[in-house]
């Protein structure tokens, strides 16, 4: 199957919108987190970000989106400086084992590397209904290194 990788802009915000929520339904009680989507503070949010925030779509040849997934540019000492975290990563269920996420996360480490990044780190859910998630992470070059706390200000 031939997949493109182009990015998203912020006037695709309802097809990236539409993937995470995908996401977060399949995720079930591990993706509760959102509650109900502000768009509007979102949008604003992500215009903010400029180019330190990327949406990607994996696409068929004939332009069916396939995959999405989005990064977002941080800084850390023990990151020497600026690196990406991806927050979000979908592939439909029906094109998964095809290669479309291993593209999505090759196009991270693209993108990455042209910023002059020296990681990317992502989360993925530690239960045993997760554990292909966590193999596929490792299996593209991503090393586990625990899990990851949260405190909710609202």
């Amino acid at each position: 199957m031939q997949i493109r990788i182009d990015p998203l802009s912020i006037q695709d915000a309802s097809i990236a919108f539409d993937w995470v929520l995908r996401l977060l339904h399949e995720l079930g009680d591990e993706g509760d987190d959102l509650g109900t989507l502000n768009e509007k503070k979102v949008l604003k949010e992500w215009e903010q970000a400029g180019d330190r925030y990327q949406v990607f779509a994996a696409k068929t040849s004939d332009g069916r989106i396939v995959g999405v997934m989005t990064l977002m540019e941080t800084f850390a000492v023990y990151a020497n400086g600026n690196y990406g975290i991806i927050n979000e990563m979908y592939t439909d269920p029906k094109f998964r084992s095809a290669g479309i996420g291993a593209a999505l996360i090759d196009a991270a480490k693209e993108y990455g590397r042209a910023r002059g990044w020296e990681r990317i780190d992502v989360t993925a859910p530690e239960s045993p209904g997760w554990e292909r998630t966590r193999q596929f992470y490792e299996k593209n070059g991503f090393h586990f290194t625990g899990p990851k706390l949260k405190f909710v200000l609202k």
